[in-house]
Parts: C-alpha cells; sequence; structure tokens
C-alpha cells in the first residue's frame, strides 16, 4: 500500500498484540511439552542451548550481509532507497525478504523465551522492540541508513543486556531503567549524527 515502514510496523505490532489478548483472553498460556522446553534449558557440549542458536542466526546473518546480494542491496536500500531503484535494483522484493527475516527472527526468539519461562503471556515483549533499536544504535547502526554491521549489534545487544542485569542487581526500579535504556538510544543516536556531519 506504500505506507511508511515505521507506520505499518506500529500498526501491525498493535493489532497483533490485540490479537494475541483476545485469543488468550489476557491470561498466560503455560505447560509446554519437555522437547519444547529443551529449546531453553538444553546444552550441547555444556553450551546453553539458546546460546548456540543466537551465535548460529548471528553467524549466518553476518555471511549475508557480507557474502550476499541480499547483503549488498539492503545496505543499498538504506543507504539510498531511490539510487538503488534507479540501478536496477528490485527495491519492494528485496524489502520484502528483509521484513519477512525480521518477523521470523522475532518468531524465533518469542519461541526461545517462552520455552525458558514455560509460559507464553500475550503481554511478554511489551517494550522489547526499543531494546533492539537500542542494541542496534548503539552498535553503530545508522538510523539513516546504509551503515551497521552485526559484530556491532551483537555488542550492542551484549551491552544492553549488562546494562539491564547491572541495573536489575542494583535495585533500580523499572521505571527509572526505562529512562536509563531511552537516554541511552538518545545519547547513541545523537553521537551518530554528530560523527555523519564531520564527514
Amino acid at each position: 500500500g506504500g505506507l511508511p515502514p515505521f507506520i505499518s510496523t506500529l500498526g501491525m505490532m498493535s493489532v497483533a498484540r490485540g490479537a494475541a489478548l483476545m485469543y488468550t483472553q489476557g491470561r498466560p498460556i503455560s505447560g509446554f511439552a519437555d522437547n519444547y522446553r529443551h529449546l531453553a534449558t538444553g546444552e550441547f557440549l555444556r553450551i546453553p542451548s539458546p546460546i548456540l542458536i543466537m551465535l548460529s542466526v548471528y553467524l549466518l546473518a553476518h555471511f549475508a550481509l557480507a557474502r550476499t546480494k541480499l547483503g549488498r542491496y539492503s545496505y543499498a536500500i538504506g543507504g539510498n532507497e531511490q539510487a538503488a531503484l534507479l540501478s536496477g535494483v528490485n527495491v519492494r522484493f528485496y524489502k520484502t525478504i528483509v521484513y519477512g527475516l525480521s518477523g521470523m527472527l522475532s518468531g524465533l526468539a518469542a519461541i526461545i523465551l517462552t520455552a525458558r519461562l514455560d509460559s507464553a503471556q500475550p503481554i511478554a515483549g511489551i517494550m522489547y522492540e526499543l531494546d533492539a533499536i537500542a542494541a542496534a544504535v548503539i552498535g553503530g547502526t545508522s538510523l539513516m541508513g546504509g551503515e551497521g554491521t552485526v559484530v556491532g549489534t551483537l555488542i550492542g545487544a551484549l551491552i544492553m543486556g549488562v546494562l539491564r542485569n547491572g541495573l536489575n542487581l542494583l535495585g533500580v526500579s523499572s521505571f527509572l531503567q526505562q529512562i536509563v535504556i531511552g537516554s541511552a538510544i538518545i545519547i547513541a543516536v545523537l553521537i551518530d549524527m554528530i560523527l555523519k556531519r564531520q564527514r
């Protein structure tokens, strides 16, 4: 429909959350099978399954961005969509693939989270989108597009995890944590904009 991606993403997020609340009537679903829970509680060579899944996803994403046409075109579209279109890139097709992969990976994260908690809550994951944006921006991804690496995003995610965990251990209230995370995003974007202007 030609809607701005940000608006369509926010709108669909609200629709999906509402549908989840209607389907579950606002109640959590629990009591999953052991083989499902093994996705989050299992180990291979003494390494927890979620870490192995995460490393696999990061390696595949790094390969895709660095070595495939999809990766090159994703950077080109992010940097200047109009220039990519004029260069012969099927922008609509590649954007659809990127959004589809993003949705699939969000679903994978939801599966691992529900397996770890042995509970699927319709309101789980609220504000996780902010953590994802913060991890990407802190890791060097430009909100203006065309820049960023998988390794940088991994480092950003680790920084966000340490920050949130540290605040929890210090007994900082969840309200103040939101202020800290929001401030981290603003500072990271501000630094990115200043560096872009200098270049």
